[in-house]
């Protein structure tokens, strides 16, 4: 064995966000909610098939730019979109966005789905489909352009798009980490 050399593999770990994330309170909150997927699941058991329903939910407020996504499976559909709400509203996330457009261009993955925002300029208008278009109207966000890329399962496309909008960061946020004058930060 040679001097310095390491057996193991270098390990690259992911850092999320920065920022601490605190819980945000829903009570005060005009929501909207929408649901992104209904999945019919089955169960098989010693007597039969248990079947029950899957829902995906995603709810925001475009006017404060929050949103938050969550999933519900119970017996029935209405149930099951009732207890996805619920599981949105304890996983709501505050998102920095411009007046009518992100600031940069943004990368979210999740798992093998990637979701890639764009800023447009005013009058263009939210240019993404399903799952994207969910998360992108339930943020509150005018003019933006979009591309998933890699996976098409919904669950998948709503986390990466929402990894996406949390890589944004506001200009005096970016200047206190570096360091600098607001003026000074690109």
């Amino acid at each position: 064995m040679k001097a310095g050399f390491n057996s193991e593999p270098e390990r690259i770990v992911k850092v999320m966000s920065t920022t601490p994330t605190k819980r945000i309170e829903s009570a005060n909150l005009n929501l909207k909610e929408q649901v992104v997927s209904i999945n019919r699941v089955t169960k098989v058991v010693k007597g039969g098939k248990n079947l029950s329903f899957s829902a995906l939910v995603v709810v925001g407020d475009p006017g404060a730019r929050i949103v938050g996504f969550g999933t519900g499976k119970a017996k029935e559909v209405p149930a099951a979109i009732k207890k996805g709400i619920e599981a949105a509203k304890k996983n709501l996330r505050k998102v920095n966005v411009l007046a009518t457009t992100i600031q940069h261009t943004v990368l979210g993955t999740f798992g093998s789905g990637k979701v890639l925002l764009k800023p447009a300029p005013e009058g263009t208008g939210v240019i993404a489909g399903g799952p994207v278009r969910a998360v992108i109207t339930a943020v509150g966000i005018p003019n933006v352009l979009t591309k998933s890329i890699g996976s098409h399962n919904p669950h998948n496309v709503v986390k990466a798009t929402i990894d996406a909008l949390e890589q944004l960061r506001d200009k005096k946020e970016v200047a206190e980490l570096r360091g600098l004058e607001t003026g000074k930060v690109g």
